[in-house]
């Protein structure tokens, strides 16, 4: 049985404070409040499975925001001297202990962290989230797509999870959004470094995004007349309100359209050298 996590229990019998499930070894109780109204005797039921504060097993069929082994971004609803509880958004509450806590954590606020049972198989959680992500096989490749979960900043830039499982980090000077812990984000592997440190981009990594960049300035120029009121000397910030990339690809796109013919830069302005010709028969 895992407890944090689902599991398909067996509905053997019914008590006064519930259904009893069990996996065959061990047995939870699913009160009635969360029970199947037509579960039978003899069903097997997708469960959530976690320690009452009692110490018995409890399962619930609420979702619940993460499992145990998995990064989230929980709201702190209580305290103690000890710590701090954030919502899993189920009746069980997940306990960050003061020595787990990378920062202070307040009452209200937010915070990524991981989930982990403690020695006495209750659900646990860390902000210090650094310390639980894998760094020795990074399964991983340039380009390659990924999920994102913002937990940190810096003054290099936004630190992030990546697929739950790793660490990586977006450079302030290649990000052109406000970001902040808690965000999910699509994001791309740009490099990975000595180390097995991992770099991020917002935007597609390699020839595939370039050939992406120049179909939407071809077909943004088609639209709006054959002029774009963008250039070498545009700021970052006009690029990037305007195309919602950056200036360093912008750059890249136009000068490979300009390589083939198919516009004229200047500082302020790119241009069509003739409009796009529809397809002849």
């Amino acid at each position: 049985m895992e407890i944090g996590n689902y599991n398909e229990l067996r509905y053997i019998k019914k008590t006064d404070s519930g259904l009893i499930l069990t996996d065959g070894e061990k047995e939870v109780i699913l009160p009635y409040n969360h029970a199947p109204a037509e579960a039978n005797i003899g069903d097997n039921l997708h469960v959530f499975v976690y320690v009452h504060a009692d110490g018995r097993l409890f399962a619930t069929t609420q979702t619940p925001l993460a499992c145990v082994g998995d990064y989230a971004f929980l709201q702190v609803v209580d305290e103690n001297e000890n710590g701090a509880f954030l919502s899993l958004g189920i009746d069980k509450d997940v306990f960050v202990h003061q020595r787990d806590q990378k920062r202070p954590m307040k009452m209200g606020g937010k915070y990524v962290v991981y989930i982990f049972l403690d020695d006495n198989d209750r659900i646990s959680g860390s902000s210090k989230v650094a310390e639980f992500v894998e760094v020795e096989d990074i399964d991983l490749e340039v380009a390659d797509e990924v999920n994102l979960l913002i937990f940190d900043q810096s003054d290099l830039g936004f630190s992030a999870i990546v697929n739950q499982k790793y660490a990586g980090l977006l450079y302030h000077n290649e990000v052109f959004e406000e970001l902040q812990p808690g965000d999910v984000k699509r994001g791309f592997v740009k490099k990975i470094t000595e180390g097995n440190k991992i770099d991020l981009s917002l935007q597609v990594i390699g020839f595939k995004h370039i050939l992406d960049l120049k179909e939407s300035i071809m077909l943004d120029l088609k639209e709006s007349g054959g002029i774009l009121a963008l250039g070498d000397k545009s700021s970052p910030d006009e690029i990037y309100t305007r195309l919602k990339i950056s200036k360093k690809a912008f750059k890249k796109t136009i000068g490979s359209l300009y390589k083939e013919r198919l516009v004229e830069i200047s500082d302020f302005e790119v241009k069509l050298v003739k409009p796009p010709l529809d397809d002849e028969n």
